[in-house]
């Protein structure tokens, strides 16, 4: 999360060139920052007590926090220890077994006392009971024991992976496991130390290919994974502070979010799609936004025949606590990817607890008061990129959101799962969730409290 914060300023079509690419860059004029009209809450809800998002230091002091906050949700079941990481993912394998692997870290190795009893590393949950999940495995080689944000999983291959990683960079070893055949056991193809530095990475939608960040290390690498047990370094980059990333569906596009130059970065990975030698991959565009924090991740989507990338931001994006008002302080929005040189954001995703004018009375509210966590957003996720109908959201205090966004013009939440405190602690919801489409399900985890398997009641769930 480490970048060198540039001066923002917001044109209607400001040109840089790099590398002799007119680059097109920063925002046209931008929507309204929220917040994103609040959820109805339907029969067997237990709604939040105030404003969206909020967990208040009465809420804990009374007791209601104990009980959870929902709306048009409820839990399937859970799994502890209470620890969870970054990422969630779901595969079904070629027998029919139904698995999930969630990172059980926030901060190897900080975190692993903690977890002596029941091993540390990438679980492995047998879903074949969501009601009941059962542990299977542990994934402990170099990168799954430390993933930071990197687990990722193709399942056109039945590929799992992830580099080693931390909170700024970390040695990137790549682990690469084979869930095709059982995915209650995955089998190691190969863990070698491919991309240099690691701190977050994602598969090409055809699965030959990981690219892996480094952030603060400075560094991007593709690497050919087209033979699992032996992965292959492509093109590395270096001098850029990229995060999060995504791939188009014919590999020839990256979605960066960018750090260095806090934004979205759009690069043209077609030669390293074709495998090119020396593969030229040349920026085509760069976006930044008024409410920019710390670009996390993006998610191409296709809505209506039309291209959209969702982004989200993390944390604050700078010392400032995310309690105060001039923070700017993460959250998601919908970006037009229609033409890829001239990206724009069409709306935004944000809570009430996001709004500058709510911030001073939130200041004492539990965990609110930091640059780091607090009421800010961390991961998105979409159950399929065409016709998504859902993006699910992790606010980290405010627990797992749910937005319909139909109308990428104007998303709106649609339900809400913020766990019940115990034992002192607040809730770290900064999982990139799963889905489970045919039985209405989401999962995630939570800092705290675990992994938890949660449906959406009351029809909120979209319909094609």
């Amino acid at each position: 999360m480490l970048g060198t914060r540039r001066s923002l300023r917001v044109v209607t079509a400001a040109l840089v060139f790099v590398a002799s690419q007119a680059v097109i860059v920063h925002a046209e004029a931008a929507p309204s920052p929220g917040p994103t009209p609040k959820a109805r809450c339907g029969p067997g809800s237990l709604p939040e007590t105030g404003r969206q998002g909020r967990v208040s230091s009465k809420d804990i002091n009374s007791g209601r926090a104990a009980r959870g906050f929902t709306c048009n949700t409820e839990l399937v079941g859970r799994f502890g220890p209470d620890s969870g990481g970054y990422r969630v993912h779901r595969y079904v394998d070629r027998a029919g077994h139904e698995c999930a692997y969630y990172d059980s870290t926030l901060l190897f190795p900080s975190d692993v006392l903690a977890q002596l009893e029941d091993l540390p590393g990438v679980f492995v949950l047998d879903m074949s009971d969501p009601r009941r999940p059962v542990k299977t495995d542990n994934l402990v080689t170099p990168a799954m024991l430390s993933p930071h944000e990197s687990m990722s999983i193709n399942t056109k291959r039945g590929l799992l992976a992830a580099v080693v990683g931390n909170p700024i960079t970390a040695p990137g070893t790549l682990d690469i496991y084979d869930v095709s055949q059982d995915c209650r056991h995955p089998v190691l193809r190969s863990s070698t130390p491919v991309n240099i530095l690691g701190h977050e990475g994602n598969f090409s939608p055809d699965g030959m290919t990981y690219y892996a960040t480094s952030t603060g290390g400075m560094i991007f690498t593709a690497i050919d994974v087209s033979n699992p047990a032996l992965p292959v370094p492509l093109w590395v980059k270096t001098d850029v502070v990229y995060h999060g990333l995504s791939v188009s569906d014919d590999g020839k596009r990256v979605y960066v979010a960018d750090i260095g130059d806090p934004g979205l970065t759009i690069l043209d990975t077609s030669q390293i799609q074709e495998r090119v030698v020396n593969p030229q991959v040349p920026v085509i565009s760069h976006l930044t936004w008024p409410e920019v924090s710390i670009p996390q991740t993006t998610i191409p989507v296709t809505i209506r025949g039309h291209r959209y990338l969702i982004e989200i931001d993390e944390f604050a994006g700078n010392p400032i606590p995310s309690a105060e008002p001039s923070a700017r302080v993460g959250a998601a929005r919908i970006i037009d990817i229609a033409n890829d040189k001239r990206p724009r954001v069409v709306s935004n995703i944000r809570l009430e607890v996001h709004m500058p004018i709510n911030r001073v009375s939130q200041r004492n509210d539990p965990g609110a008061d930091s640059s780091l966590q607090g009421y800010a957003g961390h991961y998105c996720a979409v159950p399929r990129r065409r016709e998504p109908g859902i993006v699910a959201c992790t606010f980290i205090l405010s627990g797992l959101r749910i937005f319909d966004i139909r109308d990428p013009l104007r998303p709106r939440e649609i339900a809400y799962f913020n766990a019940p405190h115990h034992d002192g602690l607040t809730n770290a919801a900064l999982s990139g969730p799963a889905f489970a489409p045919a039985r209405r399900e989401v999962w995630y985890s939570d800092g705290s409290f675990g992994f938890y398997a949660v449906r959406l009641t009351n029809g909120v769930w979209p319909q094609r």
